[in-house]
């Protein structure tokens, strides 16, 4: 039972570290730096410094229900989400998006993007976010 306790802790710490690893590439990306694994490079249009208001994202459904987020913008800068809906069924699932949205929020206000990291024990909820979230900013234009 140690033997396998060990395995499974060292499968997550490799786990974690991959994580951490290309957050770090997608930071170096976005400031001009070395592009490794995990940052994206596909060309958008520049946001139009004029570009405010509120954005809602799709409605994007997980196996514990639907995830639906808010943007508002100013000035071509997110200065807020708003979870519309996070995922409802069971009381654990509520409790690890009321966990996670804080902190998708904070990264994604940090980051002023969807490329952030997942919230570790909320896949489901951070996955769905991140493409309603997604979904405010194309509509944004950002």
């Amino acid at each position: 039972m140690r033997a396998r306790a060990t395995v499974v802790g060292a499968l997550g710490s490799a786990a974690i570290l991959a994580v951490a690893w290309q957050v770090g590439s997608s930071i170096d990306a976005a400031s001009g730096g070395p592009a490794g694994v995990g940052a994206a490079s596909t060309s958008k249009p520049a946001a139009s410094a004029a570009s405010s208001g509120s954005f809602t994202g799709a409605s994007e459904n997980t196996r514990y229900g639907s995830v639906q987020v808010k943007i508002v913008v100013a000035g071509g800068k997110i200065t807020d989400v708003v979870p519309v809906h996070l995922t409802d069924r069971g009381g654990r699932s509520v409790q690890l998006s009321n966990r996670a949205a804080p902190i998708l929020r904070a990264e994604v206000l940090k980051s002023q993007s969807a490329k952030v990291a997942s919230v570790g024990g909320a896949t489901y909820t951070t996955d769905a976010y991140l493409l309603s979230l997604q979904s405010a900013l194309d509509q944004a234009g950002l």
